[in-house]
């Protein structure tokens, strides 16, 4: 089973030594909200304005007129957050992201430089550093029959014990444009997705989910 420590370098995220907490990378969902709130007041006031209350965003970053950021998040370094984005609350945004187009954003870890940059929606979820979803890409957080969220992997099924959980994605995975990562996706790291794929369970490190749901070891392209 993938791990805290086997998908992400977590000096990449103001997460991290929250992160470090966990072994199973869904146990930290719970708590982003309470991590926010708790990291908020001890950034730097000279390099972050809470522009609203329990929303910071540092000076670098850039942020459309029109975008709604939803409290608590925050929002890091040189990140750019576009037209419409729509931050619903307790988003942790890294350093060098982009949140883009009508991408909307819930309770949700993007680490340093993730990019999010047109028409996604992630929600109960964790992206790693590097980590890229294509255009029209989704990550699907709660199963269509309301049961509780199991992991699929190659030991057997591993229930979560949540109702809501969309993705995890470890450092630099790809997700193709227009595919839906369904509740319970975990990705290992520098793993890579074909677009309009229909993603489910546990894809190890270094692997290519392809059209109709072939995993392959990425050495072997």
């Amino acid at each position: 089973m993938l791990t805290i420590k086997d998908l992400f370098d977590l000096s990449h995220t103001l997460a991290g030594t929250y992160l470090a907490r966990f072994e199973k990378p869904w146990d930290a969902l719970g708590g982003i909200r309470e991590l926010i709130l708790s990291l908020g007041p001890t950034l730097d006031k000279d390099a972050y304005t809470e522009v609203s209350e329990h929303v910071w965003v540092h000076k670098t970053a850039s942020v459309a007129p029109t975008a709604f950021l939803g409290a608590p998040c925050i929002i890091g370094p040189e990140t750019e957050v576009r037209h419409c984005a729509f931050i619903r609350a307790s988003a942790l945004v890294g350093a060098h992201c982009v949140v883009g187009n009508s991408v909307e954003l819930k309770n949700v870890i993007l680490f340093d430089n993730v990019q999010t940059p047109h028409y996604n929606y992630v929600g109960d979820s964790i992206l790693g550093y590097k980590s890229h979803m294509g255009a029209g890409s989704i990550t699907s957080n709660v199963k269509s029959d309301k049961t509780l969220v199991s992991v699929r992997t190659a030991e057997g099924t591993c229930p979560t014990g949540l109702k809501k959980m969309g993705a995890i994605l470890g450092d630099r995975v790809e997700v193709g444009c227009n595919s839906v990562l369904n509740p319970g996706t975990v990705i290992g790291p520098d793993s890579r997705v074909y677009p309009l794929s229909c993603v489910r369970g546990e894809i190890p490190a270094r692997s290519i989910w392809k059209t109709g749901g072939a995993v392959v070891a990425l050495e072997d392209r």
